[in-house]
């Protein structure tokens, strides 16, 4: 008879008072209640039974006392079987738990029953169930869901050497730690992780001194699993172990082969993955173990060009089975210095292994050092092994192996089990260094394509945090940017790339490139996201066609342009958190900027919105890894950021620090990328404007005016570029515009010289002709000035020039 299913039906003690049949009966004999289990077991409802004598429903008349005197005494209560009379008729079985209620009438009973197969099957799970914990051979522990040990049995803790606290017996006791060892500790993660996990072989050691020859240890069988409420909510994890004799050896390399699976390779961490290899063989196989790679298997974790295989050795990783290895010799990450004669040169030479029974010193790796050799024959090395780490056709390195505290010389038995693990782990290496040269690479491409530094701006102050995720998916496509425009407008640009990895950081380059191209364009935020969208439309149909190498091709997009000028904020958004702002004497601001849809969409328009703000704001861009997390709602994210963004007026780089301490997880599983600029503005002396007529006459005035306006500056040197550009700028507006033109000069880190016109024709630079009258006035303009441009506005164009001032600053 197995147990019963209670895997989906929670079953607790049939006599429970939730599940039992309650019935109260009176000093006179008399039924006072009857319980809804007691009408479905018997058939009779209350109405029926009620004020009747309790002997009515029972098939025997044989009186209460006399069947007390045959019932056992239970913790103060009678529990005996008796034969009950179903309202349909048959008789029914019942088990039956009497004790004695005291009242102001004189002594009545409670009296709670349930069927006889009920509680058989209890009494019978419950049998198991002590016999399982008490005595049987398989050790139990339950570990709460931090991984703390909270109950053994006897079993587990003399497996395990547990401590338990005085006084502790039976099933149930309580370990005096609640530390666990490694390898419960490690099947426990998975449970807790994955939610199952498959059973492991263990070999379990024999105390030192003892030889491995004939006394092979034990194997201990692990297996772990959830601990569920009724509900599903993971209480914990049971772990349970059971120890048998290891004598055949084939058995033991199983299981030590099962170890290695299990053990070697749980990260792509190169460093862990080649300790995981010596945690292996020690002290299994070996008393002292040590994997030396070649430079080029290390050199993958700085992308440096070269081979793998030759070239010079060091210590990747060693392990002994003494607390101070004496025998490491050669640091972690220090040249091992193997002779030509060596057994490890030997070994990389030929690809074998090379298996030595006897200390020689004529052959040992130590020749010529006999200080060093002389502490190993001191400390009893009598043998060692030494197995090249070869995968997929390439030598990565060497695996040394000694012996000293076990008698036994290296066998042929030995040298296939080391090879195997060595094989296996070496695959392992392989990967964990292709992985992270991958990684590397792509999170320098990505780095790469990032401002390698943001320009110093007279519009704003600016800092950043960019965070690439050490996510086995890779590095993501997160980036930002701070153009200069003309006006002394400056644009915030924070984006986000779909997907992780290396198709996502070159995407992300592409885009970011097109937006400072579109950028110098001086188009509005909108008009600016919807040609990206065209941009990323056109990478979703190259993506399509060259199916080989997939591009990713969804992005989300903020771009702001703040104008110093006037204050105001202009923001555009596709797809992307909205900007926070800090205001001086309001709270934190989440403005309503219209959401537009992600890049890649097509078809639907942009919008953008106006904030005006003042001197000293601070405007906070970001990427969604930022708020978003997998541990709390992405309102809650607001919430920090908010709280993180509430002191403007403190350092940028002390808020940059406080939003990722505040925000971010240890660990993030996205990229993070924000950009936050604190706002200036340029006061009313340093900008000049007026309304030139439109009259060539006035060509002469107006540069007397811009003349005067600049002795005012202290731009004296200036006067004449200046001049020149005036002229033709507003020549070129008299002669091929019409309406109003206005002139605007800016005295910020440059001057700026701006004329506008309510023309939308835009005039381009070309080289005349030596019998043109004219065409000459833009290349001029263009050789005395950095740079300059066009703009378009709701009214018309401007044409812009700026003049580098020498020595000239924000102020």
């Amino acid at each position: 008879m197995g147990l019963r299913d209670t895997a989906n039906e929670h079953r607790g003690d049939p006599f429970g008072i939730t599940s039992a049949a309650v019935v109260l009966v009176d000093v006179h004999g008399m039924i006072r209640h009857w319980s809804e289990r007691a009408e479905t077991l018997l058939g009779y409802p209350a109405t029926d039974v009620l004020g009747r004598p309790a002997m009515s429903v029972l098939v025997s008349e044989e009186s209460p006392a006399s069947m007390m005197s045959r019932a056992r005494r239970f913790e103060g209560c009678w529990e005996g079987l008796v034969t009950a009379r179903h309202r349909a008729g048959h008789p029914v079985e019942l088990a039956v738990r009497a004790c004695p209620l005291d009242t102001e009438q004189g002594s009545g009973w409670l009296a709670v029953a349930c069927d006889v197969a009920s509680s058989r099957q209890w009494e019978l799970d419950q049998a198991v169930l002590r016999s399982l914990l008490e005595e049987s051979p398989i050790g139990v522990g339950v570990l709460d869901t931090d991984l703390r040990l909270q109950w053994v049995n006897q079993v587990l803790a003399a497996m395990e050497g547990l401590p338990l606290h005085d006084g502790a017996e039976g099933a149930a006791r309580i370990p005096q730690t609640g530390e666990v060892p490694p390898s419960v500790d490690w099947q426990a993660r998975q449970v807790l992780m994955w939610g199952r996990v498959s059973p492991a072989l263990e070999q379990v050691t024999p105390p030192a001194g003892m030889s491995r020859r004939g006394s092979h240890g034990h194997l201990r069988l692990r297996s772990s699993f959830p601990l569920r409420d009724p509900y599903g909510k993971t209480l914990g994890v049971c772990h349970t172990a059971v120890e048998f004799n290891a004598e055949d050896r084939a058995r033991e390399r199983l299981a030590l082969v099962n170890e290695a699976a299990q053990r070697i390779g749980t990260t792509l961490d190169l460093d862990r993955t080649v300790q995981e290899l010596a945690e292996v063989l020690v002290p299994q196989l070996a008393d002292f173990a040590a994997i030396d790679l070649f430079e080029g298997v290390l050199a993958a974790k700085d992308l440096s060009s070269g081979p793998i295989s030759g070239g010079m050795l060091r210590r990747a990783a060693h392990l002994s089975i003494r607390e101070e290895v004496p025998e490491a010799v050669v640091p972690i990450g220090e040249p091992t210095g193997y002779p030509p004669k060596s057994p490890q040169r030997r070994c990389l030479t030929t690809g074998r292994t090379i298996r030595d029974p006897v200390l020689n010193p004529t052959t040992w790796w130590l020749a010529g050092d006999q200080q060093r050799l002389a502490k190993l024959v001191r400390l009893g090395v009598h043998t060692h092994l030494v197995v090249p780490l070869r995968a997929r056709g390439v030598t990565m390195g060497v695996v040394t192996l000694l012996r000293w505290d076990n008698p036994d010389p290296f066998d042929e038995e030995d040298l296939l089990l080391v090879e195997e693990l060595v094989a296996r782990a070496a695959v392992c290496v392989d990967n964990a260094r292709r992985f992270v040269r991958e990684h590397n690479a792509a999170l320098a491409l990505q780095t790469s394509l990032l401002p390698p530094d943001l320009p110093d701006h007279c519009a704003v102050e600016v800092a950043y945090r960019y965070l690439p995720t050490d996510a086995e998916a890779g590095v993501g496509g997160d980036w930002f940017d701070v153009i200069p425009l003309s006006g002394a407008r400056v644009a915030l640009v924070v984006g986000d790339v779909v997907g992780h990895g290396i198709h996502a950081a070159a995407s992300m380059g592409r885009l970011r490139a097109a937006v400072q191209t579109l950028a110098d364009l001086d188009l509005t935020p909108d008009e600016l996201l919807a040609h990206v969208d065209d941009l990323v439309l056109r990478l979703a149909e190259e993506a399509e066609a060259a199916t080989d190498n997939p591009m990713v091709v969804g992005a989300t997009c903020v771009y702001a342009v703040y104008d110093p000028i006037s204050r105001k904020l202009n923001v555009a958004r596709a797809g992307h958190p909205t900007p926070a702002i800090a205001h001086l004497s309001e709270p934190v601001e989440l403005p309503d900027i219209p959401a537009g849809p992600p890049l890649g969409l097509g078809g639907l328009p942009f919008e953008s919105a106006e904030i005006e703000l003042e001197e000293g704001s601070v405007v906070a861009l970001y990427t969604d890894g930022l708020i978003e997390a997998s541990d709390r709602d992405v309102d809650v994210g607001f919430e920090r950021l908010c709280f993180a963004l509430a002191h403007p007026d403190r350092p940028l780089e002390e808020i940059c620090d406080t939003m990722v301490r505040i925000l971010l997880p240890d660990h993030p599983r996205d990229d993070v990328a924000f950009l936050i600029a604190r706002t200036r503005a340029l006061t009313p002396d340093r900008v000049a404007s007026c309304e030139v007529p439109a009259d060539p006459q006035a060509v002469h005035e107006t540069r007397e005016k811009v003349a005067c306006q600049l002795a005012a500056w202290g731009l004296e040197d200036v006067v004449f570029t200046t001049e020149l550009i005036v002229s033709e700028l507003v020549t070129n507006a008299i002669t091929h515009a019409s309406g109003p033109i206005g002139l605007r000069l800016i005295h910020e880190r440059t001057l700026i010289c701006e004329v506008s016109d309510t023309s939308n024709t835009s005039p381009h630079l070309r080289r005349a002709l030596s019998t043109d009258e004219g065409g000459r006035g833009l290349f001029l303009v263009a050789q005395v000035a950095q740079r300059w441009g066009t703009r378009y506005t709701a009214t018309g164009k401007t044409i812009w020039a700026e003049q580098q001032l020498p020595g000239a600053g924000c102020r």
